[in-house]
C-alpha cells in the first residue's frame, strides 16, 4: 500500500493548488464545515505537509508558527494506510527542527485515539468547534 506514498513540506503558495481541495473533501463536504471558514489568514504564514499517493495528493496538515497543528485531512480512500501517521510525523519533525518545545493541536474527539498513539495527550475539556466536538492535545518534543 505504501509503494508511493510521500510527503512534501511546501509553503503555502505551493501547497495549496494539492490542499485546498483535500480539505473542502473531507471539512466542507463531508463534515459539512463552512465553506468560508475552511481557509483562513494561517495558511500563508504555516508550514503545510502534502501526502501523495501514486503521484496524486491524497492527504495534508499544517504547522502554525506557534507550534499548533491542524487542519489534518486525509481523503476517505486513503484512509487506515498509515498517510495521517506520516503527516503527523513529518510535521512534528519540522516542529523539532526550528527548536519548538512542544506542539498542540485541537483534535476532533473521534480522532483522539490516533493522535493518542502519537505521544500526544488530551488537556481541558471537550468543546464545540464548526459543529463537531473537540479536544486540545498537547506533546512535548
Amino acid at each position: 500500500m505504501h509503494t508511493d506514498l510521500r510527503i512534501e513540506l511546501l509553503p503555502w503558495e505551493r501547497a495549496r493548488a494539492y490542499a485546498a481541495p483535500i480539505r473542502f473533501a473531507v471539512f466542507v463536504e463531508e463534515q459539512r464545515v463552512p465553506a468560508e471558514i475552511e481557509l483562513d489568514e494561517m495558511d500563508a504564514k504555516s508550514l503545510h505537509a502534502v501526502a501523495f499517493g501514486n503521484r496524486f495528493p491524497v492527504g495534508t496538515g499544517r504547522l502554525l508558527p506557534d507550534g499548533h497543528i491542524g487542519r489534518m485531512a486525509v481523503l476517505k480512500d486513503w484512509r487506515g494506510r498509515g498517510v495521517g501517521s506520516l503527516i503527523l510525523k513529518e510535521l512534528v519533525d519540522a516542529a523539532r527542527n526550528r527548536g519548538d518545545r512542544e506542539i498542540v493541536l485541537s483534535a476532533q474527539v473521534q480522532a483522539t485515539a490516533f493522535y493518542r498513539a502519537h505521544g500526544f495527550v488530551e488537556e481541558g475539556a471537550e468543546y464545540m468547534d464548526a459543529g463537531i466536538p473537540h479536544v486540545d492535545m498537547r506533546r512535548a518534543l
